[in-house]
């Protein structure tokens, strides 16, 4: 999908893609076939890994501390709008197989469940690049189901393919409308740190790609 943006050695190079990348967005049709259904009359968990822990934009009545098993916090997914431009892309978090991922689950009380979740796909399911499901998480007060997030690995602009050098690459370059790639790294690094949350992957990330933009 990249190819052409690297040279054999796998490092960036100078020259554009033959065209833009560029993804459609869902039809409302296509998004009200992939809703999920809500328990009738009860409060639901949300389970967030990225902006959605600092900047969650819905109403609550809780938050934990969250441990999701069999999927990982990863660079995964391509950005075109947020983070960067067709001709320029940048990459995003997207929660993608295998490991562990901590995070933070938020309780959505009942009465405003479908506004909630009206919101949620608005924000999450532009493209379809992520598939929705119910979760089991792990929290201190016990096990929550929780609406998850899950990249879609069959869409066009899943991303966890890229070699380490790719990634850095992309997230060096990235800019979009709403700022640059980095600057969605260093907020996630420090709002983890902040919760008392490790992810030394990411941390590892966020030192290589300031090292990497320092020597231009």
């Amino acid at each position: 999908m990249l190819g052409n943006l690297f040279d054999t050695a796998g490092t960036m190079t100078s020259r554009k893609p033959p065209r833009p990348l560029e993804f459609p967005n869902l039809s409302d049709q296509e998004r009200k076939a992939r809703r999920l259904a809500l328990p009738p009359g009860e409060d639901y968990w949300v389970f967030g890994y990225g902006p959605l822990m600092w900047h969650p934009g819905f109403p609550h009545l809780d938050v934990r501390i969250a441990r999701l098993r069999g999927l990982h916090r990863s660079f995964c997914v391509y950005s075109h709008r947020y983070r960067g431009t067709p001709e320029v892309p940048g990459l995003v978090l997207g929660l993608d197989r295998g490991g562990s991922c901590q995070g933070m689950v938020f309780r959505v009380p009942a009465g405003e469940g479908e506004e909630v979740l009206d919101y949620l796909y608005e924000r999450e399911m532009i493209t379809g690049v992520y598939r929705p499901s119910w979760r089991r998480a792990e929290t201190d007060q016990g096990m929550v189901s929780a609406i998850t997030f899950v990249v879609d690995r069959d869409h066009r602009q899943y991303a966890g393919r890229l070699s380490h050098d790719e990634m850095v690459a992309l997230i060096v370059q990235g800019c979009g409308n709403r700022g640059p790639c980095m600057e969605y790294l260093e907020n996630t690094v420090h709002h983890l740190q902040a919760l008392g949350l490790k992810d030394r992957g990411l941390e590892r990330l966020h030192k290589e790609t300031c090292r990497r933009k320092e020597e231009g």
